[in-house]
C-alpha cells in the first residue's frame, strides 16, 4: 500500500515536470511563428572586427576554414582573422602564417575555449570595435561581417548569429542539425519575439571589443563559456540580439558516440549554470522584475528534447497497457503537445524522407541520454574535444542556398 502510494505520488510528479516543461516549450513554439522585426539604422561606419577562431589540434580543417574567413565582403582591411593555435603542427603554423591571418600560437596546460580567448586577447591590441567568436569547423556566409556591422550600428552589446549545419551526411548529424534548428526557433527566435535575450551557442557570436575582453577575464570554465556569459549580461540587465539572416555553417556529429559525448557535456554545463544561477535569478525577478535572467535559469530545469519526447512516449504506452494512477488521456495530452513543438519548430526543408530515416534513430538516441545521465559527473571539468572535418562541396551547396 506504501509503495504504490509513493509510486502515485512519484508518477505525478513526472507528469507535472514533463508536462510543465512541454508547455513551455510549446508557448516558444507558438512565438517563433512570428515574424521578428528588426529596426536597423541607415550603416556610417564600418567597425574594425577581430574574428576569433580558436582551435585545439584542428590540423584537418583550419588551413581551409581561415581560407573562407578571407571570403568577406566586407572589405579585408575591416577585419582580421584571428587563429588561436593550441597543439597544432609546425607545417600547419607554416601554411597559415602565409595566409593574411594572425596566428597566435598557445601552449596551454589544460586546454580550454576561454583560455584560449583570453590568451589572445591579453595578445591583441585594442584597436577593434567588435570580437566576433567563431569555433575551428565554422565557416561564415559571405556576407556575415556585413551584417554583423549593420546591427551593431544601432548599439548593440552582443549578438548571435544564425548557426546551422553544414554537413547532413549521417543520421545523427541530421539528428543534431534538426536539433539546432529547434534551438534557433525556440531559445532565439521566439525569444526575441517575446521581448527576451537570445540564448547564445558558443560560436557565430559577436560581441563589442571592450566589453568582450573584459568580461572574459573573469571567465575561467572548461565548458560552457557561453553559458556563463549569459549570465553575466543576463543578470546585469544586459540584452542579446539575434540575427536569423546572419548564417555561419557548423559541422554537426558524425555517429553515435560524438553525439553522447557532446549531449553529456551539455547536460553537465546544465545542472552546473542551474544551482549557480537559479536563487540569484529568482532574488533578481522578485526586486528588480529581471525576466530574462530568470527565464534563463528556469531553461536549465528543462530535460533535453530527446529525453522529453522519449519519456512522454514510454509513459504513453504504459498507461495505455498499465493501470496506472495517470490515465492515458493525460499522457496522450502531453504527447500530442510535444509532437507539435518539434512540428512547429523544424523547418520545412528537413520535411524528406532522410530526416524520417534519421527520426527512426531517436529510441537509441534516448537510450545514449540515459547513459550520459550515469556518466555525467566530471563532464564539465574536462576538456572534451570533438574532431572536425572538412567538406567543400558541402559548403558551398549551403552558401548557395543561403540557408543550412
Amino acid at each position: 500500500m506504501i509503495f504504490n502510494t509513493l509510486l502515485n505520488i512519484l508518477l505525478w510528479v513526472l507528469y507535472y515536470y514533463l508536462t510543465a516543461s512541454t508547455v513551455y516549450l510549446f508557448i516558444l513554439a507558438v512565438a517563433g511563428l512570428f515574424p521578428l522585426k528588426k529596426n536597423l539604422a541607415p550603416v556610417k561606419t564600418k567597425r574594425k572586427i577581430a574574428v576569433l577562431i580558436p582551435g585545439y589540434r584542428e590540423d584537418e580543417v583550419i588551413v581551409e576554414v581561415a581560407k573562407e574567413a578571407l571570403k568577406q565582403d566586407y572589405g579585408t582591411e575591416n577585419y582580421d582573422v584571428v587563429i588561436i593555435a593550441d597543439g597544432f603542427k609546425d607545417e600547419t603554423l607554416e601554411k597559415l602564417k602565409n595566409l593574411n591571418v594572425i596566428v597566435i600560437k598557445v601552449d596551454l596546460a589544460v586546454s580550454t575555449k576561454s583560455r584560449a580567448l583570453n590568451a589572445a586577447l591579453a595578445h591583441l591590441d585594442e584597436k577593434y570595435d567588435v570580437a566576433v567568436v567563431l569555433d575551428a569547423d565554422n565557416i561564415m556566409a559571405p556576407d556575415f561581417l556585413s551584417l554583423i556591422n549593420a546591427d551593431f550600428e544601432i548599439g548593440r552589446t552582443a549578438v548571435q548569429g544564425h548557426r546551422v549545419a553544414k554537413n547532413t551526411d549521417t543520421y545523427f548529424a541530421i539528428l543534431d542539425a534538426v536539433s539546432e534548428e529547434i534551438n534557433n526557433h525556440l531559445f532565439r527566435k521566439a525569444h526575441q519575439v517575446l521581448g527576451l535575450s537570445s540564448s547564445l551557442i558558443g560560436s557565430a557570436m559577436a560581441f563589442d571589443y571592450m566589453f568582450f575582453k573584459t568580461m572574459m577575464k573573469k571567465v575561467e570554465v572548461v565548458g560552457g563559456f557561453d553559458k556563463e556569459i549569459e549570465v553575466v549580461m543576463l543578470q546585469k540587465g544586459m540584452k542579446i540580439d539575434y540575427l536569423p539572416n546572419a548564417y555561419v555553417y557548423d559541422e554537426k556529429v558524425p555517429n553515435a558516440k560524438v553525439f553522447t559525448k557532446q549531449r553529456r557535456r551539455w547536460l553537465s554545463a546544465q545542472v552546473h549554470y542551474f544551482g549557480k544561477s537559479f536563487l540569484p535569478a529568482l532574488k533578481d525577478l522578485i526586486l528588480k522584475g529581471n525576466i530574462d535572467f530568470f527565464n534563463k535559469a528556469m531553461q536549465y530545469l528543462l530535460p533535453p528534447r530527446i529525453m522529453l519526447l522519449g519519456a512522454i512516449s514510454l509513459f504513453t504506452l504504459l498507461s495505455l497497457f498499465f493501470p496506472l494512477e495517470l490515465h492515458f488521456t493525460a499522457w496522450c495530452v502531453s504527447f500530442i503537445l510535444i509532437i507539435l513543438v518539434f512540428i512547429l519548430s523544424i523547418p520545412k526543408y528537413f520535411y524528406n524522407f532522410r530526416t524520417l530515416l534519421a527520426i527512426s534513430r531517436l529510441p537509441y538516441g534516448f537510450l545514449l541520454m540515459i547513459l550520459s545521465l550515469l556518466k555525467i559527473g566530471g563532464s564539465n571539468k574536462e576538456f572534451l574535444h570533438t574532431k572536425h572535418t572538412y567538406n567543400a562541396f558541402q559548403i558551398k551547396r549551403h552558401i548557395k542556398r543561403g540557408r543550412a
